[in-house]
């Protein structure tokens, strides 16, 4: 796998991005000099600001992400080091061996109900205007109301966790880059973009969710797989909520099974 170029250098005495022909808001660059991480915002993400960090993809492979919660940002113990590349991983291998390991328990379903993956509907949306729409208004409600801005260098919006080096999902998944293989492949079917993180959540953008009800159960079941903590009730109910859905978040708070 050819690595990417790491644009952040050039912005750790340009912030303000005016090289890349951008214009961001005030912040910083974060991370050792000759990789940084991340550029990361000063101040809490306005609706506006998610418009105004999306050239960064385009002209720098920058994919914007908000990052929020109640903890600091170096309490996050983000080590993108400890991660393996998604683009190795097959999305329907790694949903399969969760469904395998989790829905007797859970959910009284053996290995041999798994559904497989749902069928992806005609895109009715664009996908980086959703995400817009969804990162405006989650700067003001839920887990990520106060969340600051983040430009992350990743070959694309689904490769974000991985390469930030997130463990959001450490007690059912430890490499993180498993779970961004199911982030390329919703973000191929569904039009997904990585809108925001917090230490234990994620948020996705959906630009064109399913609206059959039989298709809306299928990726219950991979909604369950790749975060059982994310069905508060049961697969028909949780698909349900799926149809017409503009966003997902997922949020781990796993135990051990004895």
């Amino acid at each position: 796998m050819a690595m990417l170029a790491n644009p952040l250098p050039r912005l750790t005495d340009d912030p303000t991005g005016k090289a890349l022909g951008l214009d961001l808001p005030p912040g910083r660059v974060i991370g050792p000099a000759a990789g940084p991480l991340l550029w990361y915002a000063d101040d809490p993400a306005t609706p506006e600001d998610w418009a105004r960090l999306a050239p960064a993809r385009r002209a720098a492979g920058l994919h914007p992400v908000l990052l929020g919660g109640q903890a600091e940002l170096a309490e996050w113990e983000l080590a993108p080091e400890e991660m393996s590349y998604p683009g190795d991983h097959d999305a329907e291998d790694v949903l399969e061996g969760f469904w395998a390991a989790y829905a007797e328990g859970e959910l009284g379903l053996g290995a041999e109900d798994w559904p497989g993956l749902a069928e992806a509907p005609e895109l009715r949306a664009d996908p980086d205007r959703r995400a817009a729409e969804v990162a405006a208004a989650a700067t003001s409600e839920g887990h990520l109301k106060g969340a600051r801005a983040a430009l992350v260098p990743a070959r694309r919006s689904a490769d974000v966790p991985a390469a930030l080096g997130w463990h959001g999902p450490a007690n059912h998944e430890n490499d993180v880059a498993r779970l961004c293989a199911v982030l390329r492949s919703w973000e191929d079917r569904f039009g997904a973009r990585v809108v925001g993180l917090s230490p234990d959540r994620l948020t996705v953008s959906v630009a064109t969710p399913p609206t059959d009800w039989d298709e809306a159960l299928v990726l219950a079941a991979e909604h369950f797989a790749f975060c059982p903590d994310a069905i508060e009730t049961d697969l028909a109910e949780h698909a349900e909520s799926l149809r017409e859905s503009a966003s997902w978040t997922f949020w781990w708070d796993w135990r051990p099974q004895a």
